[in-house]
């Protein structure tokens, strides 16, 4: 039996590698002030048609319930946030700066970087329509890949404005029930023939080329461009007004995060949804809001790619399963011994594993390595002393067996 197409196993190297890919993006969430929250898994399948329409239904693993309600496994978690939003917000100081990591489930052509199930971290900023929101989320994008290793030469942030497109659409007196046509249209210009786009846009093809080829200025752009600079991190982010993201509830800045040289699917992708908390609450609740989501399959190819962010996560991956001690019991008769000390460092917070039945002394200490420990302790002829071994250095000692821990801490810095 294989797992069903478009979904994986981890097994214990690939969970440790989507335990640093968890655990980098928390610890930069948490250093930017967000908290994190999560929603259920399986939500009414009315949730995603209402923010996406009844095309979406193709694209989801959705099914009747037992209950018999039309539900779906959730394809992302921003429909969900808004209904937690809507229900909650009187109980939260605003703005709100929550982040998620969940499991998200799509129905669709598997293809390099997008499976049927992946990880992705989300953040969003809630209830604060200042441009120094959106400036927020753009530098966190930017420093959790950095997190990884990432340089300004591995990738880019490009951001954009869907309002200059708005204010465009509106100088050239195009019918309002037009633009999320054209919109797309733009979106997608630069992934197909200019001749197709320009097929598509009509008489506006020339000026939309234009300020697709750099003629086109946004003071409000180059406002977050500097409020980046102030922060160092200009030299990580481009103005790019083919940018536009083509779903409808975006409603301002906009920005989609790309490796360098071009190979992969887009990084992270996100902006600014002043209206849909409204929509998705009919009208319950309003609150301006931003966010972003960054996926775990993409993300994954390109450290595979990078040999600094290989070696950084590597690094990083045998710390986190590595144990601390390794307790060798060269005479069974003192295993009991053995253990009483071994409950007693675990209770002390020391990763510690044992062989579970009799073995070599030799294949202990392999085993001892295999996992990585940093100090093997010996229980044999010595007792009731052991004997101490730095497996790093191969300097070794004598103590006390009541003074195990003591010389542990001197020896791990625990």
């Amino acid at each position: 039996m294989q797992p069903l197409p478009g979904f994986r196993d981890f097994l214990p190297q690939d969970c440790a590698t989507r335990n640093y890919i968890f655990d980098r993006w928390r610890e930069v969430a948490r250093r930017y002030g967000f908290v994190e929250w999560d929603g259920p898994v399986l939500e009414p399948t009315e949730l995603y048609m209402k923010k996406s329409g009844a095309e979406i239904v193709t694209q989801l693993f959705n099914f009747t319930d037992k209950g018999e309600r039309e539900v779906a496994m959730r394809p992302e978690l921003t429909p969900t946030l808004a209904r937690v939003v809507a229900a909650h917000e009187r109980e939260f100081k605003k703005p709100l700066k929550w982040f998620s990591i969940p499991q998200c489930f799509r129905y669709e052509k598997q293809q390099r970087g997008r499976l049927r199930e992946h990880f992705q971290f989300n953040a969003d900023i809630i209830g604060e329509d200042s441009l120094e929101a959106d400036v927020e989320l753009i530098a966190l994008c930017v420093d959790l890949l950095r997190a990884f290793g990432f340089a300004a030469n591995d990738f880019v942030v490009r951001v954009s404005d869907r309002e200059f497109w708005i204010d465009f659409l509106r100088s050239q007196n195009v019918p309002e029930e037009n633009w999320q046509e054209i919109l797309q249209v733009i979106d997608k210009s630069e992934r197909e023939p200019r001749e197709k786009t320009a097929a598509k846009l009509g008489p506006l093809a020339e000026p939309a080329f234009q300020i697709l080829d750099g003629k086109g200025t946004s003071e409000k752009l180059d406002r977050v461009l500097a409020a980046l600079r102030v922060r160092g991190l200009a030299d990580f982010v481009e103005i790019d007004l083919g940018i536009v993201r083509g779903l409808a509830y975006y409603t301002g800045v906009v920005f989609e995060a790309f490796d360098r040289g071009g190979k992969l699917r887009a990084l992270a992708g996100g902006g600014r949804y002043d209206n849909l908390i409204d929509h998705l609450s009919d009208g319950a609740v309003s609150l301006p809001a931003i966010g972003f989501a960054m996926g775990d399959v993409v993300l994954g190819e390109l450290i595979s790619e990078n040999t600094e962010a290989k070696v950084l996560m590597a690094g990083r991956t045998l710390e986190m399963d590595r144990v601390d001690v390794y307790i060798v019991i060269a005479k069974e008769e003192h295993r009991t011994d053995a253990v009483r000390q071994l409950q007693a460092l675990r209770e002390s917070g020391y990763r510690v594993d044992y062989p579970l039945e009799p073995a070599k002394v030799g294949k202990q200490f392999q085993t001892a390595g295999e996992l990585g420990a940093r100090v093997a302790v010996l229980f044999g002829d010595e007792w009731p002393q052991v004997k101490l071994k730095n497996l790093n250095t191969g300097e070794q000692s004598l103590a006390p067996h009541e003074e195990l821990l003591r010389r542990l801490e001197q020896l791990l810095g625990h």
